[in-house]
């Protein structure tokens, strides 16, 4: 995959030689070629969540001029009316699949979901998943022994757990993107902000939280927004980078408070349609004193939430 570092001007510079505007444009347009999802597999089972979390998937999928695959796993135990209710489900997905002119598979298969859908994600190689979380992310810890987990764990391509809370509401305009101070996998995860952009023709809002500054015998300090503004962490400057290289229309906003909270808050009061977060896991230790910001947001989210994984 291509990355361009930075632009200045109409030149800039890739592996120490100085470009004119036609060459970047040149390497920008095989970047788009590189990091464009190829296959997508959409996980279907009875619940109608499931199904929004699939229409997500399709409109990535023809973005992208990806083919997508529609699976549903049958649990073992499960009802027969059950899974012919996923059946249902998978059918109307690929009957939008074709109106929209996306290339579709379906996959109908019995047996624990998450086991199935890691051998159907390297069988038919793969590039990202989308699957809708269970009540039980939301009830108990999201990262303790719960089906989401174990999809993040066990498979080895992109996942987008979708946490449905309006049902209407899944063709986004305004999205919603906070990031932490230290981002992993930079490109893979502004890459899947930009297709979910470009797919909705969306506007991403950028968005920091981080705690107030303190002083000793001083108590929290409050800086304005031009002060947050040059202290912006390097990561999500760089986040910011590879979004403008993707020519998606966004904008930043830095404030200070508990993260958590703070988001669900600014999605409420901003009238944002989704929320993009990363998958991150904090230690024991860390969490006792200071929690998860995803955890807290999956509960509390006042819009549909993708969380991802590279």
């Amino acid at each position: 995959m291509i990355h361009l570092a930075s632009i200045f001007g109409g030149t800039s510079t890739y592996g120490g030689v100085l470009l004119c505007r036609g060459q970047i444009d040149f390497l920008q347009n095989r970047c788009y070629d590189y990091a464009m999802y190829r296959k997508i597999l959409a996980a279907v089972n009875e619940h109608v969540n499931s199904e929004i979390a699939a229409r997500y998937a399709l409109h990535v999928a023809k973005q992208a001029n990806a083919r997508i695959y529609f699976c549903s796993i049958g649990e073992n135990g499960i009802a027969g009316k059950d899974f012919r209710t996923a059946e249902e489900a998978v059918k109307r997905l690929s009957a939008r699949a074709w109106e929209l002119g996306v290339p579709s598979d379906c996959i109908l298969k019995t047996g624990d979901p998450s086991t199935q859908l890691g051998k159907i994600s390297v069988a038919e190689d793969i590039d990202l998943v989308f699957a809708a979380t269970r009540h039980e992310d939301v009830e108990k810890r999201f990262y303790a022994r719960t089906t989401a987990k174990r999809l993040l764990l066990s498979l080895a391509c992109s996942v987008a757990l979708v946490r449905v809370v309006h049902m209407g509401r899944i063709h986004p305009h305004e999205i919603l993107v906070p990031l932490k101070a230290h981002i992993d996998h930079i490109p893979d995860r502004a890459e899947f902000t930009a297709a979910l952009a470009r797919a909705f023709d969306a506007k991403v809002h950028i968005f920091h939280v981080t705690e107030p500054m303190r002083k000793f015998f001083r108590g929290e300090i409050h800086l304005t927004p031009v002060e947050w503004a040059d202290n912006i962490p390097p990561d999500v400057s760089s986040f910011i980078g590879h979004i403008d290289s993707h020519g998606v229309e966004h904008e930043k906003r830095l404030v200070a408070g508990r993260t958590g909270r703070t988001i669900a808050i600014e999605a409420a009061a901003r009238r944002r349609d989704l929320i993009i977060m990363g998958a991150s896991e904090r230690g024991p230790l860390d969490f006792l004193l200071r929690g998860n910001p995803v955890e807290e947001v999956l509960r509390e989210t006042p819009c549909n939430l993708i969380i991802f994984k590279p």
